[in-house]
C-alpha cells in the first residue's frame, strides 16, 4: 500500500502540491515539489486541498478559493497528474450575509452512492450565543463558524446547502472517516474568546450526515488545524497543521480513545499546509515519483 498527501504552501497562490509515502510517516514531495494545478477562479487561491478517490474511478478535488469567497473550487483527475479546469460551486451564495466557505472536504457515502461535501461558514447572527468567540472577520463581525454541506453524484448537480454540524461551539476544518459501523468526524474547536481552544475534538455519527453525538474532549495540543485521518495497518494516523509552530504534528490510535504522539517521527515537505492523506496503488505512486 502507498499513500499520497495533498497540500498547499504559502497562501495557496501556486496551487496543488502532492507528497508520497509508503509508511505514513515520511512524506516526500512529488514532481520535485512543483504545483500540479493552479486556480484562476474566484479568489485565485488553492488552499486546503482535499482529494477523494472516486470509487467509480479517478479522483475528486475540492478546495478553498479565497479567504472571503462564498464558493468552493472543484476539479477531477484520472491519474493525479492531469486535472480538469477548476470550477467554482456557489455553495453559500444564497446566504446574503455569509462571510466565507472554508476548507471543504468530500466523503463518499456508500449508502446513498453520493459524495457529501462539507465546509465551514460564518453567517453573522445565526448562532448568536457564540458570536463573540472567534477572530475578527472582514465586515467587523467576528467569525463564528458552523459546518454546512451539500451532496452530489457527478460534481455538476448539487443538493441544496444545509447545516451539517452545530455542536454549540465555533467550528471549522471537519474531516470524516468510516470506522467499522461508525463514522468519526474530527473537527477544530475554533473558539478564541474568552479562552482560546484551537484544538481538535472527535464527534461520532451513524452516517456521514449524522445524527451527531456530543463532541468529545480535545485530543491534541492547542493551536492546530486541518486534520486528516489515514488508516495505516491496524491504526489510524491523524495529522494536523501546527501552524503557530511551523510544522506538521500527529497522533496514532487504534480505537480513537487512546492516543500516542507520532510528531517526532513525521517528515513532511517544508512549508506544507493543511492537506489530506489518502491511499493509492503502489504503481500510481511509482508513476508520480518518476514522472
Amino acid at each position: 500500500m502507498a499513500y499520497v498527501f495533498s497540500y498547499f504552501t504559502g497562501n495557496g497562490e501556486d496551487g496543488l502540491h502532492l507528497a508520497g509515502s509508503r509508511d505514513g510517516l515520511v512524506w516526500k514531495p512529488l514532481a520535485g515539489g512543483r504545483s500540479f494545478l493552479r486556480s484562476e477562479i474566484a479568489g485565485k487561491l488553492m488552499r486546503d486541498p482535499c482529494i477523494c478517490p472516486d470509487p467509480r474511478g479517478g479522483f475528486r478535488l475540492v478546495y478553498t478559493t479565497g479567504w472571503w469567497d462564498k464558493c468552493i473550487g472543484v476539479s477531477h483527475s484520472d491519474d493525479l497528474i492531469r486535472w480538469s479546469a477548476p470550477k467554482a460551486v456557489p455553495v453559500m451564495e444564497h446566504e446574503s450575509g455569509a462571510l466565507n466557505a472554508w476548507a471543504p472536504e468530500c466523503t463518499w457515502d456508500p449508502r446513498s452512492s453520493r459524495f457529501v461535501v462539507y465546509w465551514a461558514s460564518t453567517i453573522p447572527g445565526r448562532f448568536a450565543a457564540t458570536d463573540a468567540s472567534g477572530d475578527p472577520g472582514p465586515t467587523g463581525h467576528r467569525c463564528n463558524h458552523r459546518m454546512y454541506r451539500t451532496s452530489t453524484t457527478d460534481f455538476e448537480k448539487w443538493s441544496p446547502t444545509e447545516l451539517h454540524y452545530d455542536g454549540g461551539f465555533n467550528v471549522i476544518d471537519a474531516t470524516l472517516v468510516r470506522d467499522g459501523r461508525r463514522w468519526r468526524m474530527i473537527v477544530k474547536d475554533e473558539t478564541k474568546e474568552p479562552v482560546a481552544k484551537k484544538h481538535l475534538r472527535m464527534v461520532e455519527g451513524d452516517s456521514p450526515v449524522g445524527p451527531w453525538r456530543p463532541a468529545g474532549p480535545s485530543f491534541t495540543p492547542d493551536w492546530v488545524e486541518g486534520p486528516s485521518a489515514l488508516k495505516v495497518g491496524r491504526e489510524w494516523f491523524v495529522y494536523y497543521d501546527a501552524y503557530t509552530r511551523g510544522r506538521y504534528e500527529g497522533a496514532r490510535t487504534a480505537d480513537f480513545l487512546r492516543w500516542k504522539s507520532i510528531t517526532e517521527r513525521l517528515v513532511f515537505p517544508p512549508g506544507a499546509r493543511h492537506g489530506t492523506a489518502f491511499p493509492v496503488e503502489n504503481k500510481l505512486l511509482e508513476r508520480l515519483e518518476t514522472g
